[in-house]
């Protein structure tokens, strides 16, 4: 609804936009009513919303543009019929040919999915030039041709930058943004031809390769981006945008060996090139509503992600993720710096008060008595702030032990931080003299997983002590994720309380039993490591893996996560 008003006042503002509404009135027929009747109401209500306009209706596709409409969707289908006319059982259909956006996707708008390339690869200012230039990228989307919009956006976007900046976005921000718009009806079709599929788009090569070839098991054939003759860093030009014909010459050259694809798949009418030279072609409806398919029923799974943006970078979404940053940084260092001098056991009240949700269940270990050893907290890792909440929901401050932390951080926590060496033996040597002085905190996953998932934990915590309390830990992120591989990791507590509303959730479970353990029920360190894993997983709702730190660093960042780790602990 809101998006028809902005459309019409937008025709109605613009004499060239208005012939075109005309023009829809008059192919609508006599049930559709005309635009020029609303578009004066619409103009008065939008008024100030100006800006709010452009975004909302920016709809920049990697398939042809939305300035088509639902009747070129209606005018399709005495040519095409529609996906759900697709019967599997009829014949076997080995190769297929699909648009993404729009088609594979629910979604016909790349404009997010540039803005976090724009975001993650070059700057927050970069971003910021991008959405603002969306009412100038709508006019000539509209006015003048797809291939003049997305030529524009795509030099906004890339233009200076790194190739391998550009290539890490695509392998470890995007994918969970696209996996998780996967329309489901489409994806059936598409999945059901195992042979061969190809993903005909748009959208930079670069940009969508990853997510098509890990997660649809297809090629892909997307626009080709020019770099400067060195070959790193991209010029922002373009060769030529696939849309229309070229599509077509695509495939035919992608077929050329053999028969032409059995099933083609596309959303608009520029696909109909491609489309009439499958076997059958199906038309997808445009339906925001439509069913996603499963994150399960995809090829691949989204476990390890990196970028800061927890939602879709919808217009109206990245433009309050980018308006809110500075408004929100200050609120962090309030509530960070004003509940620094606060006493433990009242930080939790402190919290409620600077909008900090904090909700603790279960029983928490009583305070080691004077001259015994404290107890060893084995919590799974959401933040690097785990450690901190951990001490708050018990009132009283412990020490943590990590792999990694910066003097900044260990100068600011509100509790000793103490850095590991890696070394087998002298780490345990030091965590258990740590345990003579009192409770400490470990997160043996040792790095942080956003997703409903544990990490393999390591076994060195359960050879140290008899005392293990299991306690699992859950971080609220609504807006900025406070954890990054790529990124600058010191700011990873204030992007936490950055967010407007942030919240953690920590359960105190039972302690394991003497004859659970490895120091007094003579198990090995293997099997209580998994065990205390199972037990905070099954509380969680979450799934065990045996997955590691340098299977997340080598996806998202291409090294092992420890190189940089060591040299910070070197100094200590």
């Amino acid at each position: 609804m809101l998006r028809n008003l902005i459309r019409r006042a937008a025709r109605r503002r613009h004499p060239w936009l208005r012939w075109r509404c005309r023009q829809s009135c008059s192919t609508n027929g006599p049930t559709q009513i005309c635009c020029n009747t609303s578009c004066h109401q619409a103009t008065k209500r939008v008024g100030c919303l100006a800006f709010f306009a452009s975004l909302a209706a920016l709809n920049i596709s990697a398939s042809p543009a939305a300035a088509a409409g639902s009747d070129m969707v209606k005018a399709a289908a005495g040519k095409f019929p529609p996906v759900s006319a697709y019967d599997g059982s009829a014949s076997a259909r080995r190769t297929v040919a699909a648009d993404l956006d729009g088609t594979l996707l629910v979604s016909s708008s790349a404009f997010p999915y540039y803005f976090l390339v724009a975001l993650e690869a070059g700057s927050y200012l970069r971003a910021l030039v991008l959405l603002l230039t969306a009412p100038l990228l709508l006019v000539l989307y509209v006015g003048v041709s797809e291939a003049a919009a997305i030529g524009l956006l795509v030099f906004i976007t890339f233009a200076g930058l790194r190739v391998r900046d550009v290539e890490a976005v695509s392998r470890a921000v995007l994918p969970r943004h696209y996996a998780a718009g996967v329309r489901a009806d489409t994806w059936a079709v598409f999945r059901g031809c195992a042979e061969r599929r190809v993903v005909i788009t748009a959208s930079p090569a670069v940009m969508v390769g990853e997510f098509v070839r890990e997660f649809l098991g297809a090629e892909v054939a997307g626009t080709e981006l020019e770099t400067f003759p060195s070959g790193k860093r991209f010029t922002g030009r373009i060769k030529a945008v696939l849309v229309g014909k070229k599509k077509r010459e695509v495939v035919e050259r992608l077929f050329a060996g053999g028969d032409m694809p059995d099933v083609g798949l596309g959303d608009r009418e520029s696909d109909h090139d491609f489309m009439a030279i499958c076997k059958e072609a199906y038309m997808v409806p445009k339906n925001r509503r439509a069913a996603r398919a499963a994150a399960d029923g995809l090829l691949s799974r989204a476990i390890f992600h990196d970028g800061r943006l927890v939602r879709r970078p919808d217009p109206a979404h990245a433009l309050f993720a980018l308006a809110y940053l500075p408004v929100g940084f200050v609120i962090a260092l309030l509530r960070v710096f004003l509940n620094l001098p606060v006493p433990a056991r009242f930080v939790r009240h402190t919290y409620r008060l600077t909008g900090i949700r904090l909700a603790i269940r279960g029983t928490p270990p009583p305070a080691p008595r004077p001259g015994a050893p404290g107890s060893l907290l084995v919590c799974n890792h959401r933040t690097a702030l785990d450690p901190i909440i951990v001490s708050i929901a018990l009132g009283r401050s412990v020490t943590c032990v990590t792999y990694s932390v910066s003097r900044l951080s260990t100068a600011i926590s509100p509790i000793p931080a103490v850095a590991l060496s890696r070394d087998r033996a002298a780490d345990a040597a030091r965590i258990a003299a740590l345990l003579e002085k009192g409770d400490v905190v470990v997160c043996p996953e040792g790095t942080t997983c956003r997703e409903p998932f544990l990490l393999r934990f390591s076994a060195l915590f359960a050879e140290l002590t008899e005392r293990i309390v299991p306690v699992a830990v859950e971080a609220r992120q609504g807006t900025y994720y406070g954890s990054t591989a790529r990124g600058w990791k010191f700011l990873d507590p204030y992007f936490f309380y950055m967010n407007p509303r942030p919240g953690y959730e920590v359960t105190f479970l039972p302690a394991l039993r003497p004859e659970e353990t490895c120091v007094a029920g003579g198990r090995s360190a293997v099997d209580v490591a998994n065990h205390v894993q199972r037990v905070i997983a099954k509380e969680l709702g979450f799934q065990g893996t045996a997955l590691t730190r340098k299977d997340k660093y080598m996806k998202l960042a291409g090294n092992d996560g420890i190189v940089a780790a060591a040299a910070k602990a070197k100094p200590n």
